[in-house]
């Protein structure tokens, strides 16, 4: 079963030519780990300046950052910093943005959303506990309002503003046990196709970008070896996606070049659904 302790490797970019992203801001939530992780190192490799959200595990935070200032910065001011917050407070979202444009001394370009949970416990409806209900949502669809509603206050306008929210391919497969999981991933998805268009004039686009089964500790945990393998079954490239295979949408995504997506949600799960 995979984990998330192995070493990372941080592309290596020819500095001779610009980057896509040089010196923009992006905030990337849930990020100490899985496809959070990837994306911010992503990110980094195209040469935004990344601030790396978490709300409990500090040392691995630190340590993405220690890796990214170390492989990719060229001066003595960082490429990357860490920042606690919980996405479903709403003083802690403005505490995060606060941070980002301070640390770095410039306007935010970039905001994606990677923040989520998923009740490990796959229970049907009838049995679901209200508790992680509240949860799932509270983490899963408060948290994206939060984000995209103070990203669309303080991204930068008139071009290359970027807010991208990671949902889930479940949002349509709908297989049992993922009811609120599910439901709180919709929800983003019609959140951030009105936003697209509440965003008319700034220049700032809104997608979602939405996984299947990624490997990750958040897939693997609560899954038993015959869930894991019907996922793996169901996949036409007889595999599991990994958390690399979504990061390079994303770079797309909130690059120039991917401007005239807007309004979408992009499902990047191998022909899953």
């Amino acid at each position: 079963m995979a984990t998330e302790t192995k070493p990372v490797i941080i592309p290596q970019t020819n500095q001779s030519l610009p980057l896509p992203l040089q010196d923009r801001v992006a905030i990337v939530t849930g990020s100490s780990r899985g496809i959070g992780k990837a994306i911010a190192i992503h990110l980094a490799s195209l040469g935004a300046k990344v601030v790396i959200n978490y709300n409990s595990n500090s040392t691995l935070a630190d340590l993405l950052v220690t890796q990214i200032n170390q492989s990719l910065s060229k001066s003595n001011s960082p490429q990357a910093i860490a920042v606690k917050g919980d996405v479903s407070d709403a003083n802690q979202v403005k505490s995060l943005f606060d941070a980002a444009e301070s640390a770095f001394n410039a306007p935010l370009y970039i905001l994606v959303n990677a923040a989520g949970v998923l009740d490990p416990s796959y229970s049907t409806i009838e049995n679901s506990s209200l508790d992680e209900f509240d949860k799932t949502f509270s983490v899963n669809t408060r948290g994206a309002y939060l984000c995209c509603k103070e990203g669309a206050k303080r991204i930068k306008k008139g071009g290359g503003g970027r807010i991208i929210c990671l949902t889930s391919s479940m949002a349509v497969a709908l297989r049992p046990g993922f009811g609120a999981y599910a439901a709180s991933k919709a929800a983003v998805e019609a959140l951030v196709k009105i936003l697209a268009k509440e965003l008319k004039g700034t220049r700032i686009t809104a997608n979602c970008v939405a996984p299947g089964p990624i490997a990750t500790d958040m897939f693997y945990d609560g899954k038993t070896e015959e869930m894991i393998n019907k996922a793996i079954n169901e996949s036409p490239l007889d595999r599991l996606g990994l958390p690399e295979d979504v990061a390079p949408l994303v770079g797309f995504l909130a690059s120039d070049g991917g401007e005239w997506v807007n309004g979408q949600v992009v499902r990047v799960n191998g022909g899953y659904i």
